[in-house]
């Protein structure tokens, strides 16, 4: 078992930046490749990123590639999500999720967190 937990939500304006961190325990973080969804209100859970258990390969959601910046510090069994340049339709509850290949699709992921709110208003 996995144990996801997210941080680092909160209401920003649009053009800001908020940075997301993603702590886990139980099962050796380094092992699992780690990947960002967010879901807005009425719409399906969508990729936003994901990278490999080394660090090495990453890809992103063309939504928000050149904004948004994934990275993972294994020492310390946390992953990060820097958003910058943020826009309103960014608005969504992020999620982490952790699984054995980084991929883009929600099925390759065998441990979610709970989610953290991104507000951005125009």
């Amino acid at each position: 078992q996995v144990q996801l937990v997210e941080s680092g939500g909160g209401l920003v304006q649009a053009g800001g930046s908020l940075r997301l961190s993603c702590a886990a325990s139980g099962r050796t973080f380094s092992n699992y490749a780690m990947g960002w969804f967010r879901q807005a209100p009425g719409k399906e859970r969508e990729f936003v990123a994901t990278i490999s258990r080394s660090g090495r390969t990453t890809y992103y959601a063309d939504s928000v590639k050149g904004r948004f910046t994934i990275s993972r510090d294994n020492a310390k069994n946390t992953g990060y999500l820097q958003m910058n340049s943020l826009k309103p339709e960014d608005t969504a509850v992020y999620f982490c999720a952790a699984g054995l290949v980084p991929m883009s699709v929600r099925g390759s992921y065998e441990y979610w967190g709970r989610g953290t709110q991104v507000t951005v208003s125009s």
